[in-house]
C-alpha cells in the first residue's frame, strides 16, 4: 500500500510538472552521494556473455559449480535486482560504456561484423573518463560495437576502434564468436595476418570458392539449427562471408585461453599504477566450443561446460590480483551482458541436456526478452579493502556504472556526458541499500518496460510473441501488461485489468522518459 501511495503521488507530481523538470523528480531518491576514494582503486569489468541470472551456483545452480565466482559473491556483494539495459548484447555494451539507453540512438541493436564503430569518438566514453582520472585503460575480448567508419579493409589500419573512445591497449573479438571475421584485432591491425592472404568479408552475398554451411553440412564439427550457415571457419559455419586470413584465424577452442593470457598480461603490466580493464569474455555465447580439459565437466554439453570454463576464467583473474598482491584495491565487478539462451543457432544439446538446471532461475523469459529474464542479471562487486560482503536488493542498472566511477575517481561529468547515468556509488558500496528508483528494460525487439518498486509495467507492442526458433518468449503483447513481481517474479500473472490507475501511471511515466532525452539531471 505504502507503494502504491508513493506512486500514485509521483504521477500526480508528474502531471503538472513540465518535460525539462521530470529528471529531478525521478532522481531526487536515487542519486547516491558517494566520496572519491583516496586510493584510487585498480577496477577489473568481467563481463560474461549470455549468462543468466539462475547459471551461476550462488545464484541457486546446482547442475554446475562455480566456484570462483562464488568466492566473489561471498567476499563482497551480490546484488538480487541488478539489471542490463537491454535484452541483447551491442545495445547492453553502448549502454555500458556510455552511459546512454541504446534505445535513444537508432543502429545500436546487434551488429553484423562488419558494421562501422556506433559509439561517438567526440563524446566521453567509460574509458576516456577514466583514462582522465589517472587510469591506465585497457579491453580485451568481444567487442560487437564495430570498427572503422564503414566499407573498413581489415589488412590495413582498422580505426576508429576501443582506442579512439579511450582504451589505451585494445585486445578484441570484432564482433562475436558466430560473426566473421574469426581473427583477432590488436590496437589497429588484425593480429597475425599474412599480407600475402589477405581478408575479404562479406554480409551482403556470398564469397566464390568460401565453403557455406549448407553445401557442406555434412563436414561441419559443429552443425547449425538456424541462422548461422554461411563461411565455415574451423569446421564451424558462422554469420556472414569471409575468405583469406588463414594464419589470422582463431581457434575456437583457445579463445578463452588467449584472452586470459592478454587480460593477466595487462594486469602485470600495468600494477603499479591505476589501471581499468574491461575483460569481455566469449563464453557463454554460441558456438560453444570449450577447450578440451573442460568438455565433460557438467552432464549439460558444451553450454554448461563452457560455464565452468567461464568461471575459470573468472577464477585466473582473481589469482592473478592475488599473486601480485593487488587484490586489496581493486574493485572487481561481474555481470551479464543479458539474459540466457539455449538454442541460439547451434546443434549442441543445450535444450536436450539442460536437465533440471534453469538458465533464468525463478525468471521469465530469457535473451530478446522483455520479460525479466532478458535483463535481470547476475551482478556481483568485490572491493576487499572497502566493500562488506552482504547481499543486496538494491536496484542497479548497469547504465549506471558510468557515473558512479566517475564519482569514485572525483570526475565531474558535463551534462552532455553519459545522459543516463546515474551515481550509485554509495549502493554499489553497499553503504545504500535503496538504489534506483526505477528501472528500465529494453528487448531486442524495441519494446521498453519499467520496474518500480515490486512493479513492472511492458508497454504494447505488436512484435512477435516468440524469438524465432529460440524458443523463447519475448513478453510482446498488443496491450499492456502489468506484474507484481514480489508475488510474482515469473511473470505469470497479468494483473493490468485490475489496477488501470497504475497502467496509466506507468504508461505516462515511461512516455517521459523517452520524451526527455535523458535521465541525470
Amino acid at each position: 500500500m505504502q507503494d502504491m501511495c508513493m506512486s500514485r503521488r509521483i504521477f500526480l507530481k508528474s502531471a503538472v510538472l513540465t518535460t525539462a523538470a521530470v529528471p529531478s523528480l525521478f532522481s531526487k531518491a536515487s542519486i547516491a552521494t558517494g566520496s572519491p576514494s583516496p586510493n584510487r582503486p585498480n577496477i577489473i569489468l568481467i563481463y560474461g556473455d549470455d549468462v543468466g541470472y539462475g547459471d551461476l551456483s550462488c545464484y541457486g545452480a546446482t547442475a554446475v559449480q562455480t566456484p570462483n565466482v562464488e568466492r566473489l559473491a561471498r567476499e563482497g556483494i551480490k546484488f538480487t535486482n541488478a539489471y542490463a539495459t537491454s535484452a541483447t548484447c551491442t545495445p547492453s555494451r553502448y549502454s555500458l560504456l556510455t552511459g546512454q539507453y541504446a534505445w535513444r540512438k537508432p543502429g545500436t541493436n546487434i551488429l553484423p561484423g562488419d558494421a562501422q564503430l556506433i559509439i561517438d569518438t567526440d563524446k566521453k566514453a567509460l574509458p576516456s573518463m577514466l583514462r582522465s582520472a589517472g587510469y591506465t585503460t585497457g579491453v580485451v575480448g568481444k567487442w560487437h560495437l564495430g570498427l572503422g567508419k564503414g566499407n573498413l579493409d581489415w589488412n590495413d589500419i582498422i580505426k576508429p576502434g576501443p582506442r579512439e573512445i579511450g582504451f589505451d591497449h585494445s585486445f578484441v573479438i570484432p564482433a562475436t564468436g558466430d560473426r566473421v571475421p574469426c581473427v583477432y584485432v590488436e590496437n589497429h591491425r588484425v593480429v597475425n595476418l599474412d599480407p600475402n592472404d589477405p581478408i575479404i568479408v562479406s554480409y551482403d552475398k556470398p564469397i566464390p570458392g568460401v565453403p557455406d554451411g549448407k553445401t557442406f553440412r555434412n563436414q561441419l564439427k559443429m552443425d547449425w539449427s538456424h541462422g548461422h550457415h554461411d563461411s565455415v571457419i574451423n569446421g564451424i559455419p558462422r554469420i556472414g562471408y569471409m575468405s583469406g586470413g588463414k594464419s589470422a584465424l582463431w581457434k575456437d577452442e583457445e579463445i578463452a585461453d588467449t584472452l586470459v593470457e592478454k587480460a593477466v598480461a595487462f594486469i602485470e603490466m600495468n600494477q603499479s599504477n591505476p589501471f581499468f580493464l574491461y575483460f569481455s569474455t566469449n563464453d557463454i555465447h554460441v558456438p560453444r566450443v570449450p577447450h578440451l580439459r573442460f568438455v565433460g565437466k557438467t552432464d549439460m554439453g558444451p553450454r554448461g561446460d563452457a560455464i565452468v570454463e567461464f568461471d575459470w576464467q573468472v577464477g585466473k583473474i582473481l589469482e592473478t590480483l592475488d599473486r601480485l598482491g593487488l587484490a586489496e584495491n581493486t574493485l572487481v565487478i561481474l555481470t551479464s551482458d543479458n539474459g540466457p539462451v539455449l538454442d541460439d543457432g547451434y546443434k549442441d544439446d543445450a535444450v536436450e541436456k539442460v536437465g533440471s538446471h534453469k538458465p533464468a532461475g525463478p525468471l521469465r523469459g530469457g535473451k530478446y526478452s522483455i520479460f525479466d529474464a532478458g535483463t535481470r542479471i547476475p551482478f556481483l562487486i568485490r572491493w576487499p579493502g572497502r566493500v562488506k560482503p552482504a547481499v543486496s536488493e538494491a536496484f542497479i542498472s548497469q547504465v549506471d556504472i558510468f557515473a558512479s566511477l566517475a564519482a569514485l575517481t572525483g570526475q565531474t561529468l558535463t551534462p552532455e556526458d553519459a545522459p543516463d547515468s546515474l551515481n550509485m556509488l554509495d549502493t554499489l558500496l553497499g553503504e545504500n541499500k535503496i538504489g534506483r528508483e526505477y528501472i528500465i528494460e529494453h528487448s531486442h525487439f524495441g519494446t521498453l518496460s519499467i520496474r518500480m518498486g515490486d512493479w513492472k509495467y511492458i508497454e504494447p507492442s505488436d512484435k512477435p510473441k516468440v524469438a524465432w526458433e529460440t524458443g523463447i518468449e519475448t513478453g510482446n503483447s498488443p496491450h499492456s501488461q502489468l506484474y507484481n513481481l514480489r508475488i510474482d517474479p515469473g511473470e505469470q500473472q497479468d494483473v493490468s485489468d485490475r489496477y488501470p490507475d497504475k497502467v496509466e501511471m506507468f504508461a505516462t511515466m515511461l512516455d517521459r522518459i523517452k520524451e526527455m532525452g535523458r535521465t541525470r539531471p
